[in-house]
Formats: structure tokens, C-alpha cells, sequence
């Protein structure tokens, strides 16, 4: 198996496996027992909560342990609102996860005016429409993704955040795609919160982080025991926190070979574009994650080519994990301003640390093999529609 499907989600690194067991096993004590049994459970997640907080530069105190990315999404957007309540206007994007577009969709049917803010068809956010958005004072939260997790575009994250800030305007950013694969560095832009899940960074899974600014109100969730400094109760995820911090760790010294994976990024989509005539990379020309590639395959049925790349042993995906099964072609491509013809026939790769040259070789042959398969039954389509609206 060759997998390029790193975005959905990673392999659990060695080092963070061997680092949970003893949490499964033996060191099963609850972390807010005050015998020592327990207070070992709590030493671990205090030393997790310094591990994640380092990988983006915030302080310790400031990191909040989740079920994961969505939930913290769902905790810092919903906290601002209650927090404001008088204020009635959420803005967010439209090539936002589902995690928070589907937020902010629900939102709109409970009296919310929710404004979704464009991109253009190289997945850059219009930063003039932004700052009409945010012209008038109703505007109680805005979420902007850092990283899109089908394009791997990169959010002008240090501009939509100033611009909020010069309107007093709560900031989260969903940064679930970027955190462990480019620098995150909180200290350096005005954010409130920020989302981290675990598993896109060679930790485990159903595990996540929440940011919290140290100066920033908050309103739980989630209410009871008081855990998490009472800003998240429940019992403790002792062995996944475990293995977030260790994989923080990791991601933190990993960071350095970031150069590396956008090399082997480029090669893969240059070898595939030298293949298979009329291939283009959605978001090309934007800055993106450096291991991230969504190409369009002309006249190829999209979820052909993955059942005949599966066949062959490759894993990727036509978009987010988290649509998977879903009949409709992707929403980013088509806010992009492309047709769903077009946005059917685009797959996404997305490498890890873990590829090497010879894998990438070897799915660039089966691709080929694939496409020249679908080619002969596929007739030929797709292209590019042009908006006539920019509405937020």
C-alpha cells in the first residue's frame, strides 16, 4: 500500500504508540484522584499540555484538551456568541470545513445573518470583502481556516486576523491542517482560539486541542467535574493526550524538513502532469501546505480513478475525509469557481514525512495506468464556470 491520503488522516508514530500503552495498561489511575496513582495520570497531561502549547508557541495554561478539531471549533465559535449576544452575524468563509461551515449553516436558522466570505479560483481569500464584512459592529465571532484541507491553500491567517481586531471582533482559526505541517505561532497575530486535532500530525485519534488566549473570555461547553482548569469537563482522555503531546513533540522537530516535502509535493505533481496530458493543480499558484495537491483529471470520473487506484493499492481521496461517501462534488473546488463536472473529475493527494521517491514513482505510474483505463469510457469534460456573484 502506498498511502497519499495524510490530510484524512496519519499513521500513528512509533514513538507515540510505545508512549500510550503504559496509559492503557498499568497506569490506568484517574487524574483527578489526590493519591499519587492519580496524580501521575495528571503529571502526564500537564506535561502534554507543555509539549502542544510549545509546538505553537502558546503558554501551557492557554491549552485546552478536546475530542478533537471539531469539537474545539464548535467550543471557542459558540463560546464567542454566548458571550455576545446582542451581536448577531457570524463570517467565515466558503472553503471552510465542514466542521465550522456546517456551525455556522445551523446558526443561520437561528436568526444569524452568517457571511461567507469568497475566494477566488486560486482558493485566495478576497481580504477587500473581508473588511466590508466586518465594517458594521454586529459581527459576534469570525472563523477563518489557516490551512484548506483539500486544497492545502494558506489562509491569509496575520491579515483577517488584524483587520478583526481593529473591530474588537472575537478570532478563531481552524488550524487542523496546518498545525505540525508549517509554523504556527500564536504569539505573533491577534487570535482568540485556534483548533488542533491530534491525528493529522502522526498522533492517535479522537483526541484535540483548543487554544485559548490567556486574555480572552470563554464560556464553557461542556459543564460538571470541572476538568480542564473548568473550561472542559469529563474525565480525562489520558492515553491520547499522552500520545498528543508526544506527537507534538515530534512535529515540532519535524517542522525543519518541511522544505523536503514540498520537493517531493512538486516532483509527484510534476511527474503526473508530464504523464497525463491537461492536469492542473487546484491552488497552484497560492501558498499551500507543503504536502498537499489537488489535481484535475480532464474527462476522468473521479471516484473511478479511486476504485482503480485502490485496486492498485494507492489511498487518497476526492476531497475531506469527512464527506467521504457523499454523491456531491466538492464544495471548495465549486466555490472556486469550477463546474461539478470539473470538481468530479479532482482527486487529492497529500503526502506525510513518511513517503519516499520510489512510492511517489510508483503512484505515478499507477495513475497513469488508471486515467489511460477511464479515458477510453469517460467522455471528455469539466472547466471552469465563472461566478457572476461575489455575495458574501
Amino acid at each position: 500500500m502506498i498511502y497519499l491520503d495524510n490530510n484524512a488522516t496519519t499513521q500513528v508514530a512509533p514513538e507515540v504508540r510505545e508512549a500510550i500503552l503504559p496509559w492503557l495498561g498499568e497506569n490506568y489511575g484517574n487524574p483527578s484522584g489526590g493519591y499519587r496513582f492519580g496524580k501521575a495520570a495528571k503529571k502526564a497531561i500537564n506535561l502534554a499540555r507543555e509539549q502542544v502549547a510549545d509546538l505553537i508557541g502558546a503558554h501551557p495554561e492557554e491549552i485546552v484538551f478536546t475530542s478533537g478539531g471539531t469539537e474545539s471549533s464548535h467550543t471557542a465559535l459558540r463560546s464567542a456568541m454566548a458571550l455576545r449576544p446582542e451581536r448577531k452575524t457570524i463570517l467565515t468563509s466558503t472553503v471552510e470545513h465542514s466542521a465550522v461551515y456546517e456551525l455556522a449553516k445551523f446558526h443561520g436558522q437561528t436568526g444569524y445573518d452568517v457571511r461567507l466570505n469568497p475566494v477566488d479560483s486560486q482558493g485566495r481569500l478576497d481580504l477587500g470583502q473581508w473588511q466590508q464584512n466586518l465594517a458594521n459592529d454586529t459581527v459576534a465571532v469570525v472563523s477563518l481556516i489557516w490551512a484548506n484541507n483539500e486544497t492545502g491553500v494558506i489562509s491569509p491567517i496575520a491579515e483577517a486576523a488584524a483587520l478583526a481586531a481593529e473591530k474588537d471582533v472575537y478570532f478563531h482559526t481552524d488550524a487542523v491542517q496546518a498545525v505540525g505541517k508549517i509554523p504556527v505561532k500564536v504569539s505573533e497575530m491577534p487570535l482568540h482560539a485556534l483548533s488542533i486535532s491530534a491525528h493529522k500530525f502522526h498522533g492517535p485519534k479522537g483526541v484535540g486541542a483548543l487554544y485559548l488566549n490567556r486574555h480572552a473570555r470563554f464560556q464553557p461547553e461542556i459543564l460538571g467535574g470541572g476538568q480542564e482548569n473548568e473550561r472542559r469537563s469529563g474525565t480525562e482522555n489520558v492515553p491520547g493526550i499522552v500520545g498528543m503531546g508526544v506527537a507534538a513533540g515530534l512535529a515540532k522537530q519535524f517542522l525543519e524538513e518541511t522544505a523536503a516535502l514540498a520537493r517531493l509535493r512538486d516532483e509527484f505533481e510534476k511527474q503526473v502532469m508530464a504523464a497525463i496530458p491537461g492536469v492542473e493543480v487546484h491552488g497552484g499558484e497560492s501558498p499551500r501546505l507543503p504536502n498537499t495537491g489537488n489535481l484535475y483529471f480532464p474527462g476522468v470520473d473521479g471516484e473511478g480513478l479511486l476504485i482503480l487506484l485502490d485496486e492498485a493499492g494507492i489511498c487518497c481521496s476526492p476531497g475531506s475525509a469527512c464527506s467521504t461517501g457523499a454523491v456531491q462534488p466538492s464544495r471548495i473546488i465549486k466555490v472556486m469557481g469550477f463546474s461539478s463536472s470539473r470538481a468530479r473529475s479532482s482527486v487529492r493527494f497529500s503526502l506525510s514525512r513518511l513517503n519516499s521517491e520510489d512510492e511517489i514513482s510508483a503512484a505515478v505510474d499507477a495513475i497513469q495506468n488508471a486515467v489511460a483505463k477511464l479515458q477510453v469510457v469517460m467522455p471528455s469534460g469539466g472547466g471552469r464556470v465563472i461566478s457572476s456573484s461575489r455575495k458574501a
